[in-house]
């Protein structure tokens, strides 16, 4: 069967929007009266979706204020004004992939191991491909045998070339390999695949730092994107993640891998919250096509229709 990217998308939020819209149409169908009750209640089920304390109660001083407001009546007002809210907050900072004219556009990826980082550079790789671009990869988690493997498997699925070392290898050594092959093949995009756990952030902050002064050398201004990919059924445990990678990297985006694996991905809003960071890529499946841009009015249509 063939989706649509919002039926797609729907197909992919099942769990979450059974859990939350469902409880909420439930709630503000019952014939109950807007009082200080139902908004206690509604707060609960926006905790439920893994909101976060923080997110649900800057909602729920939204829905408060635009009660006093008269901007809603009854409890359908309310419904939509809650899907506005949200959605205005997704929108804030979104901006699409970076794309730089005429030359090599260098996107590193980072993540913590088990997060879904090396499939979702397939996917993004499949993406871009299936969009006419030319894409190379550069096996920069040298540390693990296992992840140069997987990404050389990927680049062969997806039929596109890649740069790698023997395990162990310097990965600016790799960088710097890449980067030099990205001009000279005349690529579009370089994907940087990076360790997924060292040690501490100040060796993590060094190793990434390298990397970038050694694609900076070959490229101007790279790398253009640095994306983190965060498993969205950790739930909360994804805002701390993207919080400390924040702070050691600067990020530019975010891929929410597993979001069809989970009734929690009401995360989004805590992480976009919490984090000022946008979600430029979902994942909703494991084939290599389950990736999709973030659009923020076609989130919240998926997640509450």
């Amino acid at each position: 069967m063939v989706f649509s990217a919002l039926g797609k998308l729907r197909a992919g939020l099942k769990k979450t929007r059974e859990k939350l819209a469902g409880g909420l149409k439930s709630l503000l169908s019952m014939g109950r009266k807007l009082d200080e009750d139902l908004l206690d209640d509604l707060e609960e089920k926006l905790l439920t979706a893994d909101m976060g304390p923080t997110t649900a109660m800057s909602v729920m001083d939204s829905v408060k204020d635009a009660y006093k407001k008269k901007e809603f009546e009854d409890p359908e007002g309310l419904y939509e004004h809650l899907k506005r809210d949200l959605a205005s907050r997704l929108q804030q900072n979104v901006t699409p992939l970076a794309s730089v004219e005429g030359g090599v556009t260098v996107i590193l990826v980072v993540g913590v191991n088990g997060t879904g980082k090396t499939t979702s550079i397939a996917k993004l790789t499949h993406l871009l491909t299936s969009e006419g671009k030319k894409v190379l990869l550069a096996a920069c988690d040298t540390f693990r045998a296992a992840a140069v493997e997987q990404l050389d498997l990927w680049a062969t699925r997806t039929g596109v070339e890649i740069v790698k070392h023997s395990s162990g290898a310097d990965p600016a050594a790799v960088a710097f390999d890449a980067a030099e092959a990205a001009v000279a093949r005349k690529v579009d995009y370089l994907i940087v695949d990076t360790a997924g756990r060292l040690h501490t952030k100040e060796n993590l902050m060094k190793e990434l730092e390298k990397i970038g002064k050694v694609l900076r050398g070959k490229i101007d201004t790279a790398p253009h994107e640095v994306l983190l990919v965060l498993d969205a059924t950790t739930g909360q445990n994804a805002i701390i993640q993207a919080q400390a990678f924040n702070e050691s990297v600067p990020l530019t985006g975010l891929i929410l891998s597993k979001l069809d694996g989970t009734a929690k991905a009401g995360v989004i809003f805590g992480i976009q919250n919490e984090v000022d960071v946008p979600v430029k890529f979902i994942g909703l499946g494991e084939k290599q096509e389950d990736l999709e841009r973030f659009s923020a009015p076609q989130f919240v249509e998926a997640m509450f229709e």
